[in-house]
């Protein structure tokens, strides 16, 4: 549901609060200290309601230099490394092509919201969470960042390239590009014997991953040569065969009409208000529950749609107070 209340006036500043009352969690995507203000920040509302989970999503967190900051997804993807670790080595960096720190931190914060709803199960007392895009991008960094500070060296960019497996990323087919995903020296060996140059397998530059990794300069022309020979579907089915991991580079296109999408329902169709009586493709949700499966009861709903509906179920306000609301720009129209 989707309802709707000006901050900068006092009576949604009244309604918000008194739905605060009875939340059992709030979200808040302000700039840090803009909630405060309004007087609806986690002290002010955990006084009226101490069971309040109040989970506040920033660019930069309550706290530190950048605090004041606003956030955006490619801002962040620069300023916390990602894009440093992006694109080509001789290229310029690059974004992710998603808003990849957007995504991340609402799953963080999802995370942290489950977590303090069994601590509250444990204390019955609500909190407060601080969880910011720029934490979220830093705590992505994941392998690259842990190397960083183990040995203290600045990765690199490396295009599709693996930094520590051989061969590992996009090559040339004779009809365009596709995956090969080499994890090991079986592996290595079950492909280049099946592709007629079983010699690499016993030359003793490439024998090992850690010699592949060594002499990768050499080793990516060779294997670029040999793909280069037979269209990218052949390939495939031939690294089927072989069980050595590879795959397609699809585009949405090709995505969203695969089998596969359609197996694992992550294309579905519902009814929408704006569609004119009919529906709207949209994502389907990937958690798969085995007692609980998702149900998708309606699409999702335009800004402020359910406000009425909400305040009176939640509030118990007439429909004279909410005509008044409404006529004041409080509140937009009603069904």
């Amino acid at each position: 549901m989707s309802s709707a209340a000006p901050l900068a006036d006092p009576e949604g500043q009244a309604l918000i609060r008194k739905l605060a009352e009875k939340a059992d969690i709030l979200v808040e995507n302000f700039k840090s200290g803009d909630m405060a203000r309004y007087g609806l920040d986690y002290a002010s509302l955990s006084n009226v309601n101490p069971r309040l989970i109040y989970c506040s999503i920033t660019g930069f967190g309550q706290t530190g230099p950048n605090a004041h900051r606003a956030g955006y997804d490619f801002l962040i993807q620069g300023e916390a490394g990602i894009m440093s670790l992006t694109g080509e080595a001789d290229g310029r960096p690059l974004k992710v092509g998603v808003g990849i720190a957007d995504v991340m931190c609402g799953m963080y914060a999802l995370t942290g919201i489950l977590a303090a709803l069994q601590a509250r199960h444990n204390s019955g007392q609500g909190q407060h969470i601080d969880v910011c895009l720029y934490d979220t991008q830093v705590a992505w960094l994941i392998n690259q960042g842990v190397g960083y500070l183990t040995d203290g060296q600045v990765p690199p960019r490396r295009g599709n390239d693996h930094p520590t497996i051989v061969p590992y990323g996009a090559f040339p087919a004779s009809d365009g590009e596709f995956i090969i995903a080499i994890g090991n020296d079986a592996q290595f060996h079950r492909f280049v014997s099946d592709a007629g140059r079983a010699d690499l397998a016993d030359d003793p530059r490439f024998a090992t991953n850690g010699d592949r990794v060594r002499n990768r300069a050499e080793l990516i022309p060779i294997i670029e040569e040999i793909t280069r020979a037979r269209p990218a579907s052949d390939w495939l089915e031939r690294l089927e065969v072989l069980s050595v991991p590879g795959g397609p580079i699809n585009d949405l296109r090709q995505v969203f009409g695969s089998p596969q999408v359609a197996a694992r329902d992550m294309r579905i169709s519902l009814p929408h208000p704006l569609a004119g009586g009919g529906n709207v493709d949209l994502i389907g949700n990937p958690l798969k529950f085995s007692d609980t499966p998702v149900h998708y009861g309606n699409a999702p709903p335009l800004l402020g749609q359910h406000t009425a509906e909400v305040l009176r179920d939640h509030l118990g306000l007439a429909r004279q107070e909410l005509d008044r609301l409404k006529a004041s720009g409080v509140i937009g129209e009603m069904e």
